[in-house]
C-alpha cells in the first residue's frame, strides 16, 4: 500500500500526509490527478503507481473530466463550455431559475434563455480561479430567501464553501416544499 486514506468528504480524494510531506490523488474512473508538497514525492508516487498499473504521466493538468485548465501567474484558471455552471458560480442561480421551465418553456423564459447566452458570450473569460492560499480554513456560507420564487411562493437556498482564499463548491436551488417563515426557509 502506498500509504493513502479516503478522504471523508468526497470519496475519489486520497489523501497522503508523512510528516511535511502531502498528496492528493483524485481518482475518477481512469482519470488522476495527483498533486504533492514536492516534486521528489510527485515522482516517487508516479513510480510507484507505474510499477503496478499501466499508466501514463501526461505532465501538467491541462483539462480533466470536461473542464479545462490553464496555468497562470500564481494559479490556475478553470473554464469549461459544456457543464458551464461548474466553473461559473456567476450564472449559476440564473440557469437555475431557467430550469425550472424547461418542461413546458413559454416566450419569456426563451428571451431569459438569450439573456444568458449573450451575457455568456460577453464574458467568455470568466470562469473559476484557483490560488495557493496562506491558510487551509474551510468556511462556508448559506442563505436562503423566504418564497422568493413568484411562480411557486417556494424558498432558494443557495451555499458556497472556501478553502482558504478559493471557491470550491457553490449551489443555489429552489426549495421542494413552501416555508411558513424565514427561519424555517433556512433551516
Amino acid at each position: 500500500t502506498l500509504g493513502f486514506s479516503h478522504s471523508t468528504s468526497d470519496h475519489s480524494l486520497f489523501i497522503y500526509r508523512r510528516g511535511t510531506s502531502m498528496a492528493y490523488l483524485l481518482l475518477y474512473v481512469d482519470d488522476i490527478i495527483l498533486t504533492t508538497s514536492s516534486n521528489e514525492l510527485r515522482k516517487s508516487i508516479i513510480s510507484l503507481l507505474s510499477s503496478k498499473f499501466a499508466m501514463k504521466d501526461l505532465g501538467r493538468l491541462s483539462y480533466f473530466l470536461g473542464i479545462n485548465v490553464t496555468h497562470h501567474a500564481g494559479g490556475l484558471f478553470l473554464s469549461q463550455l459544456q457543464y458551464l455552471t461548474f466553473t461559473r458560480p456567476d450564472i449559476t442561480y440564473a440557469m437555475q431559475q431557467g430550469c425550472l421551465f424547461m418542461h413546458d418553456p413559454r416566450e419569456e423564459h426563451m428571451h431569459a434563455l438569450k439573456r444568458i447566452l449573450r451575457y455568456i458570450q460577453g464574458t467568455m473569460d470568466l470562469g473559476l480561479h484557483l490560488y495557493p492560499s496562506s491558510t487551509s480554513t474551510l468556511l462556508s456560507y448559506i442563505d436562503a430567501d423566504w418564497g422568493g420564487c413568484l411562480d411557486t411562493r417556494c424558498s432558494t437556498s443557495g451555499y458556497c464553501v472556501f478553502l482558504g482564499d478559493n471557491l470550491i463548491s457553490w449551489s443555489a436551488k429552489q426549495q421542494p416544499t413552501l416555508s411558513r417563515s424565514s427561519g424555517e426557509a433556512e433551516y
